[in-house]
């Protein structure tokens, strides 16, 4: 054990809890989760990756970390008219396909075959209402939003992820600099609190399939990619089985689903945090140790959460997002590649709009689809 290990393995933790948590609490606030549901959905995914985390590196004996599927939970912070238990019939449904990916490789093997410009750009117009809130909340408080904004662009050139972590900071300062803020909430332990998943087939295509599919675009197979970088072979089928049981069981406590981390996987997996690669899964067990402490806090920063001003979350989740909705849009619009397909999966997406009950999302992965069979064919 060496103190870079427990150092490593505690910045990961507070990179990619304090970078993301209010785009959870988004989600939880478009589902019309209560507080104390908000909690249990954070506190479980907590749990969540603590045992997921610590299970995997003591079993592969490598650095495998897990995270709370951002892009996820941004996806359901775009979702209009679904209550909590109906949102968690999609989570339990999501999980399953995850299970079935790890067992069943020829549903991973379709999944690789989306095409990249198309996945990318759903996620892009998942996240462009998110970018746009930034915007918006920056003009309705500028004396707030604007120090954000300049403390994202200076420190973004030197560490993206401790940028977010410092924007998070610097806006809770300013909500109390600028008496936005009510008084900070007591300390509160957290609780689980079951939800009955509902199932409802218009929230399963549009939520549970799009859900699965930026889950295994945007964090599973990135988080492969990361391993796999740093010397180690994916342990593919036990992270997806073990992350996959996890998720399902957070749907009974209204939580979305874990998949591994990418950003995070590589604070924790090169060779600053021990020369020796075989060495380097320590930092598994001390993440999943943060995380279960952080799981027993929930309650509070959910509380403090919502004694800052609406703008806040806006802000923080919106300039959180932005990075990987610039790196969306270039991937899915390539210098010699064709952009018709994938522009429209954009801008379907994006809009935000249900058809026949079911989430723009899901229409924009159709139509980015059927679109590139189409110019393929036309070739």
């Amino acid at each position: 054990m060496r103190f870079s290990i427990l150092l490593s393995a505690l910045v990961a933790v507070l990179v990619g809890f304090g970078g993301s948590v209010a785009i959870v609490i988004a989600a939880a606030e478009a589902v019309n989760a209560t507080q104390a549901e908000t909690s249990s959905w954070i506190a479980m995914l907590c749990i969540s990756m603590a045992v997921t985390a610590t299970s995997l590196s003591v079993l592969t004996k490598m650095p495998v970390v897990t995270a709370w599927s951002t892009p996820g939970a941004a996806l359901i912070a775009t979702t209009a008219g679904i209550s909590l238990d109906v949102a968690a019939g999609a989570f339990l449904v999501a999980a399953l396909l995850i299970l079935l990916t790890a067992f069943f490789r020829p549903l991973g093997t379709l999944v690789q075959k989306i095409p990249t410009p198309v996945a990318t750009a759903i996620l892009a117009g998942v996240l462009f209402p998110f970018v746009v809130g930034a915007v918006e909340g920056v003009s309705e408080h500028p004396w707030l939003g604007l120090p954000m904004v300049v403390v994202f662009a200076v420190l973004r050139r030197y560490s993206p992820a401790w940028a977010v972590v410092a924007v998070l900071a610097v806006g809770v300062a300013l909500s109390y600099t600028l008496d936005l803020a009510a008084a900070a909430p007591p300390l509160a332990w957290s609780v689980l609190v079951w939800v009955t998943p509902a199932f409802d087939l218009q929230a399963i295509i549009g939520l549970a399939l799009p859900l699965y599919l930026v889950t295994m675009a945007s964090q599973n197979l990135p988080g492969f990619a990361v391993l796999k970088a740093a010397g180690y072979e994916p342990p593919t089928q036990k992270a997806l089985g073990i992350t996959g049981l996890a998720s399902v069981a957070s749907a009974f406590a209204g939580a979305h689903t874990t998949s591994l981390a990418a950003i995070t996987a590589s604070i924790c997996t090169g060779p600053d945090v021990h020369p020796d690669k075989a060495k380097r899964w320590l930092t598994g067990p001390i993440y999943g140790l943060g995380y279960g402490l952080l799981a027993l806090g929930a309650a509070s920063v959910v509380a403090l959460f919502d004694s800052f001003p609406p703008a806040l979350v806006a802000l923080v989740a919106g300039i959180a997002l932005l990075g990987p909705f610039v790196n969306s849009i270039a991937q899915s619009f390539p210098k010699d590649g064709d952009h018709f397909a994938p522009a429209v999966a954009f801008v379907v997406t994006a809009a935000g709009i249900p058809f026949l009950g079911i989430g723009a999302a899901f229409w924009g992965l159709v139509l980015g689809l059927v679109l590139t069979v189409l110019e393929k064919k036309r070739a």
